[in-house]
């Protein structure tokens, strides 16, 4: 288990990252990258490229809810967050969930 996650539902997620040539990275924040996440905690997920918006993030979410994971996800984009408290929190406690250059998706 990976952040309290098996590692098929990790590589399902990241499988869908790497469909999208618009994610260099996708960091996990939140619960379950400090750990202290409990049964049914959601995902948080903030995804990073420039070439990353709204309409990019809709249609990740569509492939996302198609896998059916009994998870909610939230997921934004980094360059897009504008509270401080929580781009600190990401920064210090998030971890590395996928990248386009580990995933070979390049």
């Amino acid at each position: 288990m990976i952040f309290g996650l098996k590692e098929a539902v990790v590589e399902s997620i990241q499988s869908v990252f790497a469909s999208f040539p618009q994610i260099e990275k996708a960091v996990l924040y939140g619960s379950r990258a400090k750990e202290n996440y409990r049964n049914g905690s959601d995902i948080d997920l903030t995804l990073f490229g420039n070439d990353l918006n709204l309409s990019v993030i809709n249609k990740i979410e569509l492939k996302i809810d198609d896998l059916l994971l009994p998870y909610t996800f939230d997921i934004s984009i980094f360059h897009q967050i504008s509270n401080p408290d929580l781009i600190e929190h990401i920064n210090q406690a998030g971890k590395i969930f996928y990248e386009k250059s580990l995933n070979g998706a390049e």
